[in-house]
């Protein structure tokens, strides 16, 4: 089989996938959440004209320098004055609170003084001043926070001030994780000779769950067709919308799991793609599961979850931003020619402060095991096949990881 293009693998992984259906949550657990319709406003805000300041609610024409007006009254948040402001009058008033009737400006209090029952003005006011007149913020039926909005501190806030109590949210992706292969022991357990310790499964489980998924964790199976098995019936039975498995995919004699998968029904999309880190990727359909062999290697697992797991993650909850963003930068030192793979580079990268141009330095060594170099990264840096050398200044595009949930 030849190699896939990454652009082609990516279509196949996010085709005729639909988003899950929508399920209502309270507003205190909305945030993280994707909203699946559009949210308005269910009231208008300010209900009243209210005053941005404390002062004296009055008549602009009155208000003028050393003006004596009468005090009859007062309004404060919560507790209106009912009455009519006229000529000549002036209600006591504090932010928040309504202008009474008659009233079209707020002298604010450092601008007066007060002679028993009257106010005497200090500096005068135009219509409007200090006033936040209704419907500053929003009115009802605004539309405000749109399907496929990934919902933040913010987007609560405004909902909530909308008078929405619940929200339409994306059901959650479940996403079963089978680590496979003899040699992987769990983080606390003794590790033999011939064994290493597992950390993908960590690490993608982390990132479904930044992504907004529930993780459903499958263990580890050993390198025989019986545990790949019921492992793989397993994420059947608990219907999960992605089965994501770590290993096995190469092609050594103890790499089973598409031969595995096969046997459970699999229909393979494709297997080998042309990048670096990550060639044998596996991807298919097993019935509704969408299946996600990533390659054992911690930097490639991760690197082909960036890739393809979060793009699939957020198509399945509607997400407007599915695919993910590339940042134009240069490299701040040379690099060497690309072949037939497309390369991901882990990177770090910073803004120049007096070009405003972002400088990515390439980590090194790049080998696709070391996990405290792809710690040490805040990015990857694309290089399409066959890319000549590069040169400190030369262009190129990088992903954040930070915006790609890693």
């Amino acid at each position: 089989m030849s190699l896939l293009p990454v652009a082609d693998a990516l279509a196949k992984v996010v085709a005729d996938v639909a988003a899950l259906p929508s399920e209502e949550v309270p507003i205190q657990a909305a945030r993280g959440r994707v909203l699946s319709s559009t949210i308005t406003a269910l009231r208008t805000q300010p209900g009243f004209n209210a005053s941005a300041m404390d002062g004296y609610a009055v008549r602009a024409g009155d208000a003028l320098d050393g003006a004596a007006l009468d005090l009859i009254g007062e309004s404060a948040a919560g507790h209106g004055y009912a009455g009519h402001v006229g000529e000549g009058q002036a209600v006591r008033i504090f932010t928040g609170a309504p202008v009474p009737d008659g009233a079209d400006a707020v002298v604010i209090q450092e601008n007066t003084r007060r002679d028993g029952n009257r106010v005497i003005i200090e500096s005068a006011v135009k219509p409007g001043a200090n006033i936040r007149s209704r419907g500053l913020d929003f009115s009802e039926g605004t539309e405000a926070l749109l399907p496929g909005s990934l919902i933040g501190p913010r987007d609560v806030a405004l909902a909530a001030a909308m008078n929405h109590p619940r929200l339409p949210v994306r059901r959650r992706p479940k996403v079963a994780i089978l680590a496979t292969g003899d040699e992987l022991v769990l983080p606390g357990q003794a590790v033999g000779q011939d064994q290493i310790v597992a950390s993908n499964t960590f690490a993608i489980a982390a990132l479904v769950e930044t992504e907004g998924g529930e993780v459903l964790d499958l263990g580890i199976a050993s390198d025989d067709f019986p545990a790949l098995e019921a492992a793989i019936k397993r994420a059947r039975a608990e219907k999960a919308d992605i089965l994501v498995t770590i290993g096995g995919a190469s092609v050594g004699d103890h790499d089973l799991i598409q031969t595995a998968l096969t046997r459970e029904g699999m229909t393979l999309g494709f297997w080998k793609i042309a990048m670096r880190p990550g060639k044998p990727l596996l991807h298919g359909r097993l019935g509704a599961m969408n299946i996600l062999g990533l390659p054992g290697n911690p930097v490639s697992s991760v690197v082909c979850s960036v890739l393809f797991l979060v793009p699939l993650l957020r198509t399945l909850l509607g997400r407007t931003d599915a695919n993910l963003a590339r940042r134009k930068a240069v490299f701040a030192s040379s690099w060497p020619a690309n072949d037939l793979r497309e390369d991901y580079i882990r990177a770090r990268f910073a803004l120049d402060d007096t070009s405003g141009i972002i400088k990515v330095a390439p980590l090194s060594p790049q080998d696709s095991s070391l996990v405290s170099v792809l710690q040490h990264a805040d990015c990857l840096v694309v290089r399409p096949p066959f890319a000549p050398e590069a040169k400190p200044g030369d262009a190129c595009e990088i992903i954040d990881l930070r915006s790609a949930g890693y």
